[in-house]
């Protein structure tokens, strides 16, 4: 029997947050729902989970959300899965969106498969595109075959249409404090015999370093950095700068630099107003992290290195020997402006 797919509408956001803290990915997500849902003619549904969370739920309506449906319950404090799936398959069984968008974080990466199962759909994962075909249909756009290029894909018989997406892919919105939306509560069952783990205790890594996704400049690495000293040069002028240092998969698989520092297909993607490319070569994986940076500087001993077609200005040249002058003559730039 085919499915009537006229009592499926709007675009429902899993909207993440961790510690009461709504995640910079669901803002952003609520921004590409708002372009989709303005061309579907249709609403925008924030679905927040969580306890002692309701006071937040308003926070959401001026990046886009016309509905917030807000679930408050002390299983959900924190992110264990089976409740958190339990909670949103009942929301999406009865309200029946058309999309559900989720952030490719670890929370999303987890739960998102396994609502597309008990949904009986689909789900693309990694997204860097969205889009709305002239059928109405969901385009969800990935990188595929290592990278090598972009596969388009399309839920034609199931809904809803699910996607997750990388924080930093899309732009947020503009924050508009005279929207108006609504906040409705939401109560769900649960079936707690399906429970079969409970925290016992948070413990948590006491980290000084910026997230990169939110760095306004990034000086990244790689294999032309090729050591811990030649991380000490980027190190340095990224004081000087205010920067943050990131890497390729190489210097992170070669263990110079930790993982969560990591840009690319299989690390973050990010868009700094400024990112410097070090010793990089521009594989499609790497651009495929970065390339949407407001200004690119690449260095690179090899003047046909892929990375100088995406950059704005482009160095041929020794790292070694750039990066210090460049840190020495911006320090004393600095210093002549005290």
């Amino acid at each position: 029997m085919e499915m009537d797919k006229s009592i499926y509408k709007d675009v429902f956001v899993f909207v993440e947050q961790r510690e009461n803290k709504i995640q910079s990915v669901a803002k952003e997500l609520i921004g590409k729902a708002r372009e989709l849902a303005d061309e579907l003619g249709e609403k925008v549904v924030a679905v927040l989970l969580g306890h002692n969370i309701e006071a937040k739920a308003k926070e959401l309506i001026p990046y886009g959300a016309d509905l917030v449906l807000c679930v408050d319950d002390r299983e959900l404090e924190n992110y264990i899965t089976e409740p958190y799936t339990q909670a949103i398959t009942q929301i999406v069984e009865e309200r029946k969106p058309s999309i559900m968008l989720l952030g490719a974080t670890t929370i999303g990466r987890d739960l998102g498969p396994r609502l597309s199962a008990r949904l009986g759909t689909g789900l693309t994962a990694d997204c860097t595109g969205l889009d709305i075909s002239e059928e109405r249909e969901l385009l969800m756009t990935r990188p595929a075959f290592g990278g090598n290029l972009m596969a388009t894909i399309v839920c034609k018989d199931h809904r809803p249409q699910m996607s997750t997406v990388r924080s930093g892919v899309m732009r947020r919105k503009p924050k508009d404090e005279n929207r108006k939306g609504e906040v409705e509560m939401v109560k769900v069952s649960f079936n707690k015999e399906k429970f079969k783990v409970r925290i016992l205790e948070n413990i948590k890594e006491e980290k000084c370093m910026v997230d990169i996704t939110q760095a306004d400049i990034l000086i990244s690495g790689g294999r032309g950095v090729g050591c811990v000293e030649g991380f000490d040069k980027l190190s340095d002028l990224a004081k000087v700068l205010g920067a943050e240092v990131s890497a390729s998969r190489a210097m992170v698989d070669a263990g110079l630099i930790p993982s969560e520092r990591q840009v690319g297909q299989t690390g973050k993607t990010v868009r700094p107003d400024v990112y410097f490319a070090l010793g990089i070569s521009g594989a499609v994986q790497h651009l495929a992290g970065m390339e949407e940076s407001e200004y690119i500087v690449a260095i690179n001993k090899d003047k046909g290195a892929s990375i100088f077609n995406a950059a704005d200005l482009g160095i041929v040249g020794d790292l070694n020997q750039i990066v210090p002058a460049l840190t020495k003559r911006l320090q004393e730039e600095r210093n002549n402006k005290q």
